[in-house]
């Protein structure tokens, strides 16, 4: 089967959000289906500059089309006229005016689309809130899978999106939350709906997380399983091959730490982080707070925080590995892949209540805590810190909950049966 994913970014350099998402399926997908991905020139979402040269790439396995926006992003005045536009009465042209304000807007992109979407079996769209998918889902409707990422926020009730979300032949939800959402709120017609998310891989731990508790625990069903999955320790463990050594020695972190991975701007809540933080240093925590990610905010020059930079796939992976504690701060998520690689590693995570897909996986995976105000992020980061056996509880809850609900093949299998619904309700 040809498939064709369109998104607004693309690129391993692009960690966390609907692009890491969206790059991810497609290199899973790309072992038993012809893949390629369409999208823009720009690396930078608050600009949409072309910085990737335009053309054909390859990147793991997938081909890569690449088209050049037609402008960049004026964020101040963009970020005027979305205040006006989500505070007064406004017409159509000019909710199509602010969808090209924000950007990417590239027109050779659905152009390519009116030109070839006959040659592929399916378009899969990946955000509902870009130009490239509200451009493009008109192209060719009755071809069209739509990941949504879809969250409550003021964008999503203006009247282009009423129409975007009738359109597509299959929808593929996150969560059971932003199904009831969008379910709840928008004429949904699809012949094909289903609640997928993104698979995490369970890493084979050499030096599993287990605490202090083990010894204690009785034994269940699901520790057995467990248990046999992964790889024994060794018999006379190194240093250097405990749990997350490596990236504790490069970033000089000897105690406990908090640890944030993504986009560092105020939108996915750090402003809110580091005050909480400082709250919780000043009443005497000792833990370090340490981001990586793409760094979109100035960071206090302080003691406790530690910026880790960018980091590769696999050191991401260390530094999970190494966190006493993972934050997840963003009051806006529709899936959070850095809370389900956390719980994939055996760290728990403290999230973010406002968030109510955060709460939703907290409650179901019983891995992690979550806070609605400042007192309680100090309370929560407090026992975790101070809780090994409670840490090395919530770390075997998550990987069982990765286990359950997030394994590759159930995912990919998801996304074959929604193939098979459109290809045969265009028959």
């Amino acid at each position: 089967m040809k498939l064709a994913f369109v998104i607004q970014r693309y690129g391993t350099e692009i960690l966390g959000g609907s692009e890491y998402h969206c790059r991810l399926i497609a290199e899973r997908l790309a072992q038993r289906h012809e893949v390629e991905v369409l999208t823009t020139c720009a690396r930078d979402y608050i600009t949409w500059k072309n910085e990737y040269p335009e053309g054909a790439d390859r990147i793991k396995g997938v081909t890569v089309r690449r088209f050049a926006n037609a402008q960049t992003r004026d964020i101040q005045s963009f970020n005027r006229y979305s205040d006006w536009i989500f505070n007064n009465p406004h017409s159509r042209a000019e909710e199509m005016d602010w969808l090209r304000q924000q950007g990417p807007w590239c027109p050779g992109l659905i152009e390519h689309l009116k030109r070839h979407h006959g040659s592929y079996d399916v378009l899969i769209f990946f955000t509902y809130l870009y130009a490239p998918t509200v451009l493009g889902l008109a192209v060719d409707p009755a071809r069209s899978l739509l990941v949504p990422t879809a969250h409550d926020e003021p964008a999503i009730r203006l009247e282009i999106y009423q129409e975007l979300f009738a359109r597509p032949a299959a929808i593929a939800y996150n969560t059971e939350v932003e199904r009831r959402f969008l379910t709840t709120n928008f004429s949904i017609r699809a012949v094909a709906e289903e609640t997928v998310g993104c698979g995490v891989d369970l890493p084979q731990q050499s030096h599993p997380y287990t605490g202090s508790s083990s010894a204690a625990r009785p034994a269940s069903d699901e520790d057995a399983e467990e248990t046999e999955t992964e790889e024994e320790p060794s018999q006379f463990p190194s240093h250097l091959s405990a749990r997350g050594a490596v990236f504790r020695r490069r970033h000089r972190l000897h105690g406990p730490f908090a640890l944030y991975g993504g986009r560092i701007d105020p939108g996915k809540g750090c402003e809110e982080l580091i005050e909480y933080f400082n709250a919780y240093v000043d009443q005497g925590g000792d833990a370090i707070l340490a981001l990586m990610g793409v760094k979109l905010m100035k960071l206090p020059e302080e003691p406790f925080i530690r910026f880790a930079g960018l980091l590769s796939e696999r050191e991401r992976l260390q530094a999970l590995e190494a966190a006493t504690v993972v934050v997840v701060p963003s009051p806006y998520e529709s899936l959070s892949l850095l809370a389900l690689e956390a719980f994939a590693v055996g760290t728990p995570v403290l999230a973010n209540a406002r968030s109510e897909v955060l709460v939703d996986h907290c409650v179901r995976s019983n891995a992690g805590l979550y806070y609605a105000d400042r007192d309680e992020f100090i309370e929560c980061l407090n026992l975790l810190v101070a809780n090994e056996p409670l840490r090395a509880a919530l770390g075997r809850n998550g990987r069982q909950y990765v286990r359950r609900n997030y394994r590759w093949d159930v995912i990919l299998g998801k996304y074959d049966r929604m193939f098979a619904k459109i290809r045969g309700g265009r028959r």
